[in-house]
């Protein structure tokens, strides 16, 4: 019994050794196989996935070494991608310089036929801002600028006024071009002098002799007025039309001088912006444009103190020494005022003037419909090129 008990062990210690033996032979290669087709596996997707970008990024276009060509935004078009998102999760926000932040990054542009108060105030009521132009006055430019400062949604800034010597027929006809009936009477027929009463149709109904009856005659008085003064806010005075039947509430300071008007039949075109572009104060925000000459420096003064956000220094060549002056003097002179710079199209360009401070930069030269720059003087770059050099070196 023990001889057969120790053969049957040798028997076992022979096979397992026989075992191990062929577990030492496998290959290491083929024990690995799986690992190894899952990474060329994966390998496999990457480079597919590579091929399905068969675009070319922003980088291959403008800076490839292969050719340097200038690119308009008509030479290009961006290609559709997957979305996973909403309409509205899209915000538009977007810097116009360091410290003015827009809703909706448009801005009007300062020449004449395009912003003066009226636009100023239409693009920053929606989210954008307005650049007064510099074809003005300084007083006249200044004066579009306090405009848009003193705007207040749903208040006439601008009402058609009349002096207390207008004559009825004068009044008719008035009324005849403007399509409304009712006319705040200041001492000079202009907006900011004294207010002197207000006349209605029915001031004027059923009355004859009207090429010598004045409106001052029939007119009612300032002291029969109800007027709110100039702090009141939009809601209280429509209270105060709701409440006393009025159809015009003229807005006037403590000296009586007429600086707004309230009309009834405005209070149900009136709506809300929650995108306008504001400043600390609650007011419109506005830009303006000067030139580099040195009268534009107190063009500036001038500005500043009736309360501009940003100064555009309007130039089609930017980088000279004339600008690089003003924008200068304008940091040094107004910290706290935003100075955009321009026009720029080239890196060097940019560069000087960031050096110089400028908050912003206006690029192009030579690409409005209507412009000649490249034309008379050979000089310019295609916008998307001029573009995306700039900011790459601006950011």
């Amino acid at each position: 019994m023990g001889a057969e008990l120790v053969a049957v062990q040798g028997v076992a210690a022979v096979l397992a050794k026989e075992a191990k033996t062929r577990d030492r032979s496998r290959s290491p290669r083929k024990a690995a196989q799986p690992e190894t087709d899952a990474k060329m596996t994966q390998d496999a997707d990457a480079a597919l996935d590579l091929d399905l970008f068969d675009g070319h990024s922003a980088e291959d276009i403008f800076r490839s070494p292969d050719g340097r060509s200038g690119y308009t935004y008509d030479d290009l078009i961006c290609l559709p991608g997957h979305i996973s998102f909403g309409v509205h999760d899209v915000t538009l926000d977007a810097n116009f310089t360091r410290k003015i932040n827009l809703k909706t990054p448009i801005v009007s542009s300062p020449m004449d036929t395009v912003t003066e108060h009226k636009m100023a105030i239409a693009m920053a009521l929606n989210g954008g801002i307005g650049v007064i132009h510099t074809n003005l006055s300084l007083e006249a430019q200044v004066k579009e600028v306090t405009n848009v400062k003193r705007y207040k949604n749903g208040f006439i800034l601008d009402p058609i006024c009349i002096m207390p010597t207008t004559t009825l027929a004068e009044l008719d006809d008035l009324r005849r071009k403007c399509g409304f009936t009712g006319f705040p009477v200041t001492a000079d027929g202009n907006m900011g002098s004294k207010l002197l009463g207000l006349v209605t149709k029915r001031d004027t109904d059923f009355l004859d002799n009207r090429s010598s009856t004045s409106v001052g005659s029939i007119m009612k008085k300032f002291g029969d007025l109800t007027v709110a003064d100039e702090c009141i806010e939009l809601a209280a005075a429509n209270m105060i039309i709701r409440e006393k039947k009025l159809g015009k509430l003229p807005v006037v300071t403590k000296g009586g001088l007429l600086i707004a008007l309230v009309a009834r039949t405005d209070i149900s075109k009136q709506a809300e912006f929650p995108l306008a572009t504001k400043d600390k104060n609650g007011s419109l925000m506005v830009a303006a444009a000067i030139g580099t000459r040195l009268e534009d420096r107190d063009r500036v003064r001038a500005l500043v103190a009736a309360g501009v956000d940003a100064i555009i220094v309007d130039s089609s060549q930017g980088d000279s020494t004339f600008q690089q002056d003003i924008v200068r003097w304008m940091k040094a002179e107004f910290p706290d005022l935003q100075v955009i710079g321009g026009n720029v199209v080239t890196m060097r360009q940019a560069k000087h003037l960031i050096d110089c401070g400028v908050d912003a930069l206006r690029v192009g030269m030579g690409i409005g419909s209507i412009c000649t720059t490249q034309e008379v003087c050979a000089c310019g770059r295609a916008q998307a090129s001029a573009v995306y050099s700039i900011a790459k070196l601006a950011r």
